[in-house]
């Protein structure tokens, strides 16, 4: 569940740009997909405690040899008093997952009304389901190698010595060296992914869904990478402050995951957004009044209708809702405006869907308690992970880089499962629209044109299903409709 719930399906450029890439980078900014959460770890055992405030805390293996058979008792007893430390997080981590469990099974709606079985032929031609395959088979190869290119560079940095090595190279105070390292290990990854990322871009040039120029592309791009770097830097340099003061330093790393995962939430829509679109209040008019009449009739506060600019980047149609409280906003794509008025309510009424059930402050909720589960989490994991990755302690500047593989792991773990969640509550908000709009057949017109339009996968197989699809499929979406206007008593469309 994302703080920005979007009606159209994620295109394969979302899939594989934003959604394996990101993963190393994740630093919990609220995009279309999920809400991300920052991750944090332990001072481990005595020798690193007394060491942590040096520029370079002492290994254990180091403190076990020095001193012979005294030396060796010391870091006996520094593992016993470090394996004691660990229980009370062991705790507060189980409590923390049930809490989530309890919050995501009352916030999730678990009996969405089903269509039963999809039948794509039924109202989509042969052109379109082969324009479909095409696109499928055009991006897969690019999504799988996005996919293993993350696992494998994730498991490089949790798994072996090579960004100790690459960051011990670093000079200058800790906080530098915290926020060089960051900036060194995002650098990399970048490298990695941008020629996929070119393959990926003429892969959308040439079915006709995006509009930018090269210099446009690589703008964004780098945008993006700016947000997640800066914010990256900032949860890195306060993990490695507390880990440097506290002990257990993962009390105040998970509330202040939480805080900082709320906060990002609720500005984000008026700080990061505008880097990417520009904004403006739907001029007067029917569809506005239409729009703004509706919201009031369904009981949902909406401080404003937006357009945003998207044409500029893309051809794709969408809309969703971000923000909650007195940044929440519904944003239609200006190429959405193209279609006829009817359809854009009906995109419209799915983001007051939304917006009615508070699907962006539970999903913010959720994903904020799953950032402090992270933090909780990286304090147990990073103490087995020490030797292998060549670090003392997660005080240790070149810590940063096992992080961000801790926290790659987390969101691909977590991503099938977010999936489930979010077609789920999209479901409900379809259901919804149809409750206020009445109207099956333009619904189905609706996700027909969305669906063309944004090239959708109409039949996607198992694992595609499970990795990447935050929706339902517009079939999915079809046959839903079908059975509304039966249960309902309206003309079958």
């Amino acid at each position: 569940m994302s703080d920005r719930e979007d009606i159209g399906d994620a295109t394969r450029e979302e899939e594989v740009t934003d959604g394996a890439m990101a993963a190393v980078c994740a630093a919990g900014h609220p995009d279309e997909d999920a809400a991300g959460g920052e991750r944090a770890g332990p001072r481990e055992t005595a020798a690193a405690s007394e060491t942590a405030f040096s520029p370079e805390p002492v290994a254990p293996e180091t403190v076990a040899s020095a001193g012979g058979a005294g030396g060796e008792r010391r870091a006996e007893a520094a593992e016993s008093e470090d394996a004691a430390s660990t229980r009370p997080a062991a705790i507060a981590l189980i409590l923390l997952g049930l809490v989530i469990l309890a919050v995501t099974a009352f916030s999730t709606p678990w009996q969405v009304l089903s269509g039963g079985p999809p039948d794509p032929a039924r109202d989509f031609s042969a052109a379109q389901l082969a324009r479909a395959r095409a696109f499928d088979a055009a991006t897969t190869l690019p999504s799988y190698i996005a996919l293993a290119l993350t696992i494998i560079i994730a498991g490089i940095l949790v798994a072996t010595p090579f960004s100790a090595r690459v960051l011990g190279r670093l000079k200058g105070p800790w906080w530098v060296r915290v926020v060089l390292g960051t900036l060194v290990i995002t650098a990399l990854v970048e490298l990695v992914r941008w020629p996929l990322g070119i393959w990926v871009e003429t892969i959308l040039r040439d079915f006709g869904l995006s509009t930018q120029d090269w210099a446009a592309w690589a703008g964004d791009r780098l945008k993006n990478l700016g947000v997640e770097a800066v914010l990256l830097c900032v949860m890195l340099l306060a993990l490695v402050a507390l880990a440097r003061k506290v002990r257990r330093w993962w009390i105040p790393a998970a509330v202040g995951a939480f805080a900082l995962t709320v906060v990002t939430s609720f500005v984000y829509p008026v700080v990061f957004e505008p880097l990417f679109n520009d904004f403006s209040s739907m001029r007067e008019g029917p569809l506005r009044t239409n729009l703004l009449e509706m919201a009031e009739r369904d009981g949902v506060p909406v401080e404003d209708v937006l357009v945003a600019d998207a044409s500029r980047r893309t051809t794709a149609l969408n809309a969703y809702v971000s923000g909650f409280g007195a940044t929440r906003r519904i944003v239609v794509y200006d190429t959405l405006l193209q279609a006829p008025q009817r359809e854009v309510e009906l995109v419209v009424a799915h983001e007051l869907g939304h917006a009615k059930h508070d699907d962006v402050l539970y999903g913010t909720l959720v994903g904020a308690l799953g950032a402090g589960f992270g933090a909780i989490a990286l304090f147990l994991l990073i103490r087995p992970l020490r030797r292998r990755t060549g670090i003392a302690s997660i005080a240790d500047p070149r810590s940063v880089g096992v992080v961000m593989g801790l926290m790659t792991f987390g969101s691909l773990f977590m991503g099938p499962a977010q999936n489930v969640i979010s077609r789920h509550i999209e479901a409900r908000a379809d259901v919804h629209a149809l409750d206020l709009t009445g109207d099956p057949a333009m619904f189905i017109a609706m996700q027909k044109r969305l669906a063309i339009t944004n090239i959708s996968d109409l039949s996607p197989d198992a694992v595609e299903y499970v990795l990447y699809a935050s929706h339902p499929s517009g079939p999915e979406r079809i046959a839903m409709a079908r059975a509304w206007a039966k249960l309902n008593g309206v003309p079958e469309p």
